[in-house]
């Protein structure tokens, strides 16, 4: 019985240990999380621009009913009647 127990304690010692390949140092901090997000800022800024060219002047739309909304909308339709 006693060799069972040493045998699996044995066993379970060998097993805990680092669960993945380490982290390089490169990639892990305060910094690198700052670069990624100013990153993601200035590409966020350039596709704000890209779709500011391409949204048409306000008033040239054919349909006056649709200006001043950013999103159009299908038409309204009773939800939940019988």
């Amino acid at each position: 019985m006693k060799r069972w127990i040493v045998a699996l304690a044995a066993a379970l010692s060998v097993s805990c240990g680092t669960v993945g390949p380490p982290v390089p140092p490169e990639n892990v901090g305060v910094a690198v999380t700052i670069e990624q997000q100013k990153k993601r800022d200035a590409i966020d800024a350039i596709e704000a621009q890209q779709r500011e060219a391409a949204v048409p002047v306000e008033g040239t739309d054919s349909d006056p009913a649709m200006q001043g909304q950013d999103v159009n909308l299908p038409p309204f339709r009773p939800v939940g009647t019988r």
